[in-house]
């Protein structure tokens, strides 16, 4: 029958203490004959043994956690690599510019971080921007990719998504805490988006940073329904979306960091803003 390695370890370590225990009794006992140095002895002997066993248990569980968290970092690593073949798979079939889905993530995650928003946020942040439109995936393509405006019955499907992607999420344990983005990215900091029409602070943070950064790149790439916008125009757009649709602190810190955040968000694109010299207004799915 196989031992397992921790009954393995616990029945070596009661044999070493066990013989540490009676052979270091009979030998303090044979060396010395004095009755109180002998007390005195055996405590600092126990104490020694208490310190040296706790070292020892100090570094066994450290490997152990050492262990743990390398084990924990490939299956995440492997849960976004997943995520990541599925987000450009939607990519592909939403027709929308190459990357958009990695773009937003990694600008996102660098506005959080300059939000203030801590590392747990910022990951579940980088999961919810990735997966924001997941709820997409049970729109039709004759509204997913129609090449204008939608009229009233197909927006009022459109608007389903951000339900549809708290709902899918909801059904995957690590993926429930990500639901912020995908499922409040359309509120607006007036009270007028949706699904719930939320106003303001009621918004959760990491749906307003990324609100933020993904009107800057749906208004800056073409799109099936739209041209690109040039760039001094999309940034007058965000200053002016400053406060209705958006939340005004995050537009602010964003065009504080513009070039920055644009870097980042450009570094691993291989498609450039198209801003052609006049851009008509933008019909938003």
């Amino acid at each position: 029958m196989r031992v397992k390695p921790q009954t393995r370890a616990f029945l070596m370590y009661l044999a070493v203490a066990g013989l540490w225990i009676w052979l270091s009794d009979r030998a303090l006992s044979h060396l010395i004959s004095d009755p109180n140095l002998l007390a005195l002895l055996q405590s600092i002997k126990g104490f020694v043994f208490v310190l040296a066993t706790g070292i020892l248990l100090y570094l066994l569980i450290d490997r152990e956690m050492r262990r743990l968290a390398q084990a924990n970092k490939m299956l995440l690593r492997g849960h976004e690599q997943s995520l990541r073949v599925l987000v450009s798979a939607m990519d592909i079939r939403h027709k929308e510019t190459r990357d958009h889905s990695e773009r937003v993530m990694r600008m996102t995650v660098a506005l959080a971080r300059l939000a203030g928003m801590g590392e747990l946020e910022l990951q579940h942040a980088k999961f919810g921007a990735l997966l924001h439109d997941i709820g997409k995936l049970a729109l039709p393509d004759a509204i997913l990719i129609k090449p204008g405006p939608l009229d009233a019955q197909e927006t009022r499907v459109m608007r389903t998504h951000p339900q549809i992607g708290h709902d899918l999420l909801q059904r995957v344990d690590f993926l429930r805490p990500v639901v912020d983005i995908p499922f409040n990215h359309h509120e607006r900091w007036d009270g007028t988006g949706y699904p719930r029409g939320l106003r303001g602070e009621a918004i959760p943070l990491a749906a307003r940073v990324f609100s933020v950064v993904d009107v800057w790149d749906a208004l800056s790439f073409p799109r099936v329904y739209k041209p690109a916008w040039p760039e001094p125009k999309v940034l007058a757009y965000l200053r002016d979306a400053a406060g209705t649709q958006l939340d005004p602190r995050m537009v602010a810190l964003f065009l504080d960091h513009y070039a920055e955040l644009k870097h980042i968000g450009l570094a691993a694109s291989s498609v450039a803003p198209v801003t052609p010299l006049h851009a008509p207004e933008p019909a938003h799915h």
